[in-house]
């Protein structure tokens, strides 16, 4: 296999799904599915046909060994995932109904991954252009916290630029005496690529963006991290209306450092399947547009349509093709293809 061209670095996780729209423990059984935000990006990218590969460490067990299988089989490389003592990071998934949001239950403290985190990082970046995170490791522990701050800095010393996707995930960050907006600015600080809106500045600069209309915090805040945040070229951010659980309406904006803004027509989501991993399959789709030469704002537009299409499919990771997200952002309808 290739050297990656991008690098996740992150936690894969086992998801424990109640069946169908059913509370927890409404049947005693639960559909499992192999997950994780960075891992999700990795996967997406994967089927999108680029080089991509993960580091992690998985639990020395038939559990980790099927997560770090699932990665393999979908293409990502998994020679920088090593399998160590401990256990699998677990969430729980309650799939809402109607206007009952659904539920998330973390069960990852002692995993394998916050247990095991020394890594060679000039090993691990060497031949790679692109490093991918986001703010859930750091979020796990501080040793996770310091692996993360490590990973960035030895990635900007490489000249292997960074992509960050905030993922503030608040019930993380209170198990543990945190200070989130020290650690998430360093890891910003080093950031080419952020994923990120006027909430996430919010909390990690402490400003607040005014303006009325939601397009123009985002303005405001990416002025915030541009000004911030040195290596930061480009902010990204989907922007989403809920009706009830099966009816979104999703778009998106990318502000560059110059002021330049591109905005995305908004597309109605009905019937969603899974909106877990949505914003991860946004991710892959701007990095693979970036990745492979297109302009930001084609970038853009194939970030918003892989997100759309990862609505429509069950489980953490977004199947979906180049063609298929081409063929969403066609319009081409909803015949069969024979």
């Amino acid at each position: 296999m290739p050297t990656p061209s991008l690098l996740c670095f992150g936690e894969l996780l086992l998801r424990l799904g109640a069946p169908g729209r059913q509370t927890f423990l409404q049947t005693p059984a639960f559909d499992v599915h192999v997950g994780g935000a960075e891992a999700n990006v990795a996967v997406s990218l994967a089927r999108f046909g680029d080089p991509v590969g993960m580091a992690s460490v998985v639990a020395d067990n038939a559990l980790g060994l099927h997560a770090k299988g699932e990665l393999r089989r979908h293409g990502v490389d998994t020679a920088r995932v090593r399998a160590a003592p401990g256990r699998m990071g677990l969430y729980f998934l309650e799939t809402g109904a109607g206007h009952r949001p659904s539920d998330v239950l973390y069960d990852r403290a002692n995993s394998a991954f916050t247990l095991d985190t020394q890594y060679d990082w000039a090993r691990c970046l060497d031949g790679v252009a692109w490093l991918h995170m986001s703010g859930v490791t750091p979020a796990l522990s501080q040793a996770c916290a310091d692996a993360a701050v490590a990973a960035a800095e030895a990635a900007v010393a490489a000249g292997v630029q960074v992509s960050f996707d905030g993922n503030f995930r608040a019930k993380l960050w209170q198990a543990w005496e945190s200070d989130p907006p020290a650690v998430l600015r360093r890891l910003m600080s080093s950031a080419t690529l952020l994923f990120a809106d006027h909430r996430d500045m919010g909390v990690v600069l402490g400003v607040e963006c005014d303006a009325d209309a939601i397009e123009d915090k985002v303005v405001q805040a990416a002025r915030h991290a541009f000004s911030a945040f040195p290596h930061a070229r480009y902010l990204a951010c989907t922007q989403r209306r809920q009706h009830d659980v099966d009816h979104h309406e999703l778009s998106a904006m990318l502000v560059e450092r110059d002021g330049t803004v591109h905005a995305t027509p908004r597309h109605a989501l009905n019937n969603v399947v899974d909106r877990i991993g949505g914003g991860d399959a946004f991710a892959a789709g701007v990095l693979h547009g970036l990745l492979n030469g297109q302009a930001p704002g084609d970038a853009l537009a194939f970030g918003l349509g892989a997100a759309c299409l990862k609505h429509s499919i069950h489980g953490d990771f977004n199947l979906a093709r180049v063609a298929d997200v081409e063929h969403f952002l066609g319009e081409e309808g909803f015949h069969v293809r024979r």
